[in-house]
């Protein structure tokens, strides 16, 4: 009798850790993420594509998985309930009142104690750590499972079907990516070190494009350098040559009086014989967008316009010309600033030999902030909407600051040292 009773507790933990492995199946290919498994694959791991079909047909494993753990589960209750308590019922029967529901009672207790602890927390915690390894090791045994199980499964899938169709559940696309679930993996990618920090920056500022309105690129109306038509030959040629700048706007007396645009090296031919400069027939046809749009937008007009340059002159509601950008503007807006390829001569930082920093107004919020390492909010950001350095003060301020006037915030102390009319041009940054 006592050999009978060991056979049936060993039957009972071979159960019990047969639950524990379905119940780690189950979790650890629901937890899979599709990208991770994909490139398991791509470097030679097998069972990957195993574990990928397994998860495009959820019910085909998990009816089995739930087929099987359900079967164990009633053998476990009755060799426990009705095989093991009888002979513990007669060792404790002498000494215990009431013994065959104590003997039950004991039985019930301590395998619902084990297969809790080994047949679903464990497993399930240990699937949870590395789903996508535990799915590879583990997806040509559920694989075969669903194969032996396939016309159990059938019917449990179609009733599966049919009662959500009746309750009204409708099926949802697996593996649906989104932003915010992006943005998570990338974070996940630079724990691991399979992402740089380099490349953590650019996908940031890709996703940013989107939410950048263009005058947080562009540069400012007043520090375009551009070609009046009504200068004389040796103005012009003094503009073109001393700018160092591909691309000129021309207008006539006002740059809000645009008329074209002009590339360097359609004129240098006249420039280098020293000719009649006759800027009217190299004029290209202007490409102007509204101040409103998207970066990402610009990017696009840009790239399906092929018969304008790669500049756009934005224009606020009234035709007015608020600025200008290029493609290098919307390129250093997703690598950064990159040494040379700026077209200007007065960079919109400057470090100078006390530390401090001399900032244009007109530098975008976003990359002071990140510049400067700034992770929370600036005040009253997204209230009010400023997207440069100079809106910042005057919201901060609430009013338009003086010239040489400084205050505080966070670690900077920040001082307007030069102001054209009523906008801030430069500002001295000072770290605390």
């Amino acid at each position: 009798m006592l050999s009978n009773i060991y056979l049936e507790v060993l039957i009972l933990i071979i159960l019990i850790l047969i639950t524990g492995l379905l119940s780690m199946a189950e979790l650890a290919i629901a937890s899979s993420r599709k990208v991770k498994l994909e490139k398991m694959g791509k470097e030679g791991i097998k069972n990957a594509s195993i574990a990928i079909k397994l998860m495009q047909n959820p019910n085909e494993y998990l009816s089995s998985i739930q087929m099987g753990i359900t079967l164990i589960g009633i053998l476990t209750g009755v060799i426990g309930g009705s095989t093991i308590s009888k002979p513990l019922e007669n060792i404790i029967e002498d000494y215990i009142p009431f013994g065959n529901i104590t003997a039950i009672l004991l039985v019930v207790i301590v395998t619902t104690y084990f297969t809790m602890l080994i047949g679903e927390l464990v497993p399930k915690r240990i699937a949870l750590n590395n789903p996508e390894k535990i799915a590879v090791k583990i997806a040509r045994f559920t694989k075969i499972l669903s194969k032996i199980s396939a016309p159990i499964v059938i019917i449990l899938s179609k009733s599966t079907d049919f009662v959500l169709k009746i309750i009204g559940s409708k099926k949802t696309k697996l593996d649906l990516a989104t932003e915010d679930e992006i943005k998570l993996l990338i974070k996940e990618g630079i724990k691991d070190g399979t992402i740089e920090k380099e490349e953590e920056d650019i996908l940031k500022r890709v996703f940013r494009l989107d939410e950048e309105k263009v005058d947080m690129l562009m540069t400012p109306k007043k520090d375009i350098i551009w070609i009046d038509l009504e200068e004389g030959y040796d103005e012009l040629k003094k503009t073109i040559i001393e700018s160092e700048r591909s691309i000129f706007p021309v207008a006539s007396d006002d740059i809000d009086n645009i008329i074209g645009v002009v590339q360097t090296k359609d004129i240098l031919s006249s420039l280098l014989s020293e000719e009649e400069l006759n800027i009217e027939s190299y004029i290209k046809k202007p490409l102007i967008v509204p101040e409103n749009l998207s970066t990402l937008s610009i990017l696009k007009i840009l790239k399906e316009n092929k018969e304008y340059v790669h500049m756009a002159l934005v224009v606020d509601e009234y035709g007015n010309v608020e600025g200008l950008i290029t493609l290098n503007d919307i390129l250093e807006g997703i690598v950064g600033d990159i040494p040379g390829i700026d077209e200007t001569d007065d960079p919109k930082v400057v470090k100078r030999k006390d530390g401090s920093w001399l900032i244009d107004g007109g530098f975008g919020i976003d990359n002071f902030k990140e510049f400067f390492k700034i992770e929370e909010d600036m005040p009253q950001e997204h209230e009010d909407g400023y997207t440069t350095l100079a809106g910042f003060i005057l919201s901060y301020l609430e009013r338009l600051p003086e010239l040489g006037e400084t205050f505080a915030w966070n670690k900077f102390k920040f001082e307007v040292v030069d102001m054209d009319g009523h906008i801030i041009d430069k500002v001295l940054i000072n770290k605390k």
